[in-house]
């Protein structure tokens, strides 16, 4: 989702369209930028965003504008230039501006889920990933009595099926929130795995993608982070968990549910195990997911949407 408004009123509409009994919403939930929209001495409005200027009229040309922002997952703030010169000055206040409406928009959202499917027939799992801040968590778990289902730290049921869940990551070039080698993430697997009465009869959730796979390629970078090029195409390379691959590998459980890697939609096999990875294109407003049939305890189909 990273913050797209779009998508997140999509997603809540799956209960309607497909008539599902059970949402998932596996991590990577929040923004990634503040677009400061900036009043004019002639009282108009600048902002620059979608790679232009944009000048604007106040009223609903502003309106219109600062909505498309929001659905294109970043936070907005109207302002003059001088609020500008004093957050460019001082870092930390933009930290704590940007965790306020990160927080806002989580509590919106949550909000909104209750307001818009029943939980009482869907149940409804919201997960952060490891682009999002630990204070997120605090407030999915706030909506916990009120239907929303927190997955982490212990095995969950989807349809009956035990789940765990792992929000954490291999090492990125980015120093997310949420990252660990492959050892550590291994001892974090290990833990969840001894609370499941049978692996094999269980759902992965894990955010990061096995390694080697179908789902965990992404551009290669250079030391600068800009993609390498090779006979003028990006190379891509596998950048996912090993720890996640050996866990499907030695545990075989019915599915792995997986995230992370934007840019590999689709699904693969671990010997029988199927895993599969929506990706995301959040900033086109577009929402990518996976329909999974469950069959007393059985998975017994699972394909792409997207819309």
């Amino acid at each position: 989702m990273h913050g797209a408004n779009s998508v997140w009123r999509k997603w809540l509409k799956v209960p309607e369209l497909y008539n599902v009994d059970a949402l998932l919403l596996c991590g990577d939930l929040t923004g990634k930028s503040l677009v400061p929209i900036i009043k004019q001495a002639d009282g108009t409005y600048n902002a620059f965003y979608f790679g232009r200027n944009w000048n604007l009229q106040e009223g609903s040309e502003l309106d219109e504008m600062e909505q498309r922002i929001m659905d294109a997952g970043a936070y907005t703030l109207r302002c003059d230039k001088d609020r500008v010169k004093e957050l460019q000055d001082n870092p930390s206040q933009v930290e704590e501006l940007m965790m306020s409406m990160i927080k806002d928009r989580m509590a919106q959202w949550m909000e909104m889920l209750i307001d818009n499917v029943d939980l009482t027939k869907v149940d409804a799992v919201v997960m952060p990933g490891n682009d999002d801040d630990f204070e997120v968590d605090e407030v999915i778990r706030s909506f916990g009595d009120r239907g929303v289902v927190w997955c982490l730290d212990d095995v969950i049921e989807v349809l009956g099926i035990p789940t765990i869940s792992l929000a954490y990551v291999n090492p990125t070039p980015w120093d997310t929130p949420r990252e660990e080698p492959d050892k550590k993430l291994a001892k974090r697997i290990q833990k969840l795995v001894k609370k499941l009465p049978d692996p094999g009869q269980s759902i992965f959730n894990f955010h990061p993608p096995p390694f080697g796979t179908m789902l965990d390629l992404a551009p290669e970078l250079d030391a600068n982070k800009k993609p390498v090029t090779v006979a003028g195409q990006v190379n891509f390379v596998h950048v996912g968990s090993k720890a996640v691959l050996e866990a499907v590998e030695k545990y075989q459980p019915l599915i792995g549910l997986h995230g992370h890697i934007h840019e590999s939609y689709g699904h693969d096999k671990i010997g029988s195990t199927p895993v599969v990875n929506p990706g995301s294109e959040y900033g086109e407003g577009i929402l990518r997911g996976y329909i999974i049939e469950i069959d007393e305890g059985a998975i017994t189909n699972h394909w792409k949407v997207e819309g």
